[in-house]
């Protein structure tokens, strides 16, 4: 019988036959779930002989959503996300003009889903604009809730962002805002709760994988309370909670300036193992990481709240309506997002088989046109041919 996944003690609780929801996405979402959906029973079927299997519950949000329901994000979503802790999505379409800011950071905030983790990592075949690209290797850990992501701001010339800049001139004597009179103004709270809970998940990360370097991003030179204050808080954590790693070498913690961070991710990216940044420095950092080992295309997101076992995998690029519904999109990022997936729930065995046919693939440049289209003499896969490949690795 199929039941729920359930946290207990901190720890998940997975019968061999989970019910985990789906969103299935939109514009490119439908066509990647369909191949990914049977790639998974596939390599779930291979990896335990029948003895284990995902019961998969479909879920509305987005675009569908709205054209069935009349909800961008129906409150029934949200509680069957809620109750079953771990789900994986495709890609959203945002509404335009109107109601919710995000559907993805909707889902992050009510869940409170605190760390976005995005593992980085090179497959052999695919183009990079990187000499050495397979010297790109680590884990994003990114805060998800706080700093841009409140989104906490006033437009220009309203009447609610001249009250704000009357206060900080008034009662803060703030006299650094330039152009007060068509400044538009946001606020980022970065707290020490928000910032610990993200790099203790991080440094646990990386002593479960057997990793020793642990760097905190941030721009603490210039914003010395927010973003110093990321930098801090993760010294002083440290220095509390994991004192003996640190002492025994185990764990080596430093930090960087954002900036300085993006320079050194092309120089020298094997200094990187795991990585825990602030929610806006993570989102350029990400990308400019996917970028390199050959695009979002291949990258993997999942968003995590490891105090209550609730857990989102994605897709990390959009809904790309331009290519929708033409057989032609890579799925391999819902693919290695779901490899994710089933690690978090303890189905290593499945995520192996799945990873080493992309990889097995890649390499024999078996791809779709994304990746083959920068290749001289490579034919490019249809969607559907590339899942037959995988299939058939599997």
């Amino acid at each position: 019988m199929a039941e729920k996944i359930y946290c207990e003690k901190g720890s998940l609780i997975v019968s061999n036959t989970p019910v985990i929801p789906y969103i299935e996405g939109d514009g490119v979402g439908e066509e990647i779930w369909k191949y990914a959906q049977k790639i998974f029973d596939q390599a779930i079927f291979k990896a335990y002989e029948g003895h284990k299997k995902v019961t998969w519950k479909p879920l509305l949000a987005g675009k569908r959503a709205f054209e069935q329901v009349g909800e961008w994000l129906p409150d029934k979503t949200l509680e069957v996300l809620s109750s079953h802790l771990v789900a994986i999505k495709g890609p959203l379409e945002t509404p335009v003009g109107g109601g919710i800011r995000s559907l993805n950071v909707a889902l992050r905030q009510e869940l409170d889903l605190y760390a976005c983790v995005r593992p980085i990592r090179y497959f052999a075949g695919v183009p990079s604009p990187l000499k050495q690209p397979e010297q790109t290797d680590m884990t994003i850990f990114r805060e998800n809730t706080e700093d841009i992501y409140a989104g906490i701001e006033w437009e220009s010339e309203s009447d609610a962002v001249k009250k704000v800049i009357a206060f900080l001139q008034q009662e803060m004597h703030v006299n650094k805002i330039r152009f007060p009179e068509t400044s538009a103004l946001g606020i980022k709270p970065i707290s020490r709760q928000g910032s610990e809970r993200l790099i203790r998940s991080a440094i646990q990360y990386a002593l479960k994988q057997g990793l020793k370097n642990v760097t905190l991003v941030h721009k603490g030179n210039i914003q010395k309370f927010t973003e110093g204050g990321f930098r801090k808080w993760g010294y002083e954590l440290a220095e509390r909670e994991f004192a003996e790693e640190l002492a025994t070498g185990q764990l080596i913690l430093t930090d960087v300036i954002a900036d300085n961070f993006l320079q050194q991710i092309l120089i020298k990216p094997e200094k990187f193992d795991v990585v825990a940044l602030t929610n806006l420095n993570g989102d350029y950092a990400s990308d400019a990481l996917a970028a390199q080992v050959g695009g979002i295309g291949i990258s993997p997101g999942a968003n995590i709240n490891y105090t209550t076992g609730h857990a989102i995998f994605e897709a990390t690029h959009g809904t790309a309506p331009d290519i929708a519904g033409k057989n032609q999109v890579n799925p391999c990022s819902v693919l290695l997002s779901g490899c994710m997936l089933f690690d978090y729930i303890g189905w290593s065995e499945v995520s192996n088989r799945i990873i080493t046919s992309i990889e097995k693939a890649l390499k024999n440049q078996q791809m779709t046109a994304d990746f083959a289209n920068l290749i001289e003499g490579v034919p490019p896969l249809s969607t559907s041919e590339f899942a037959k490949t995988l299939l058939a690795y599997l």
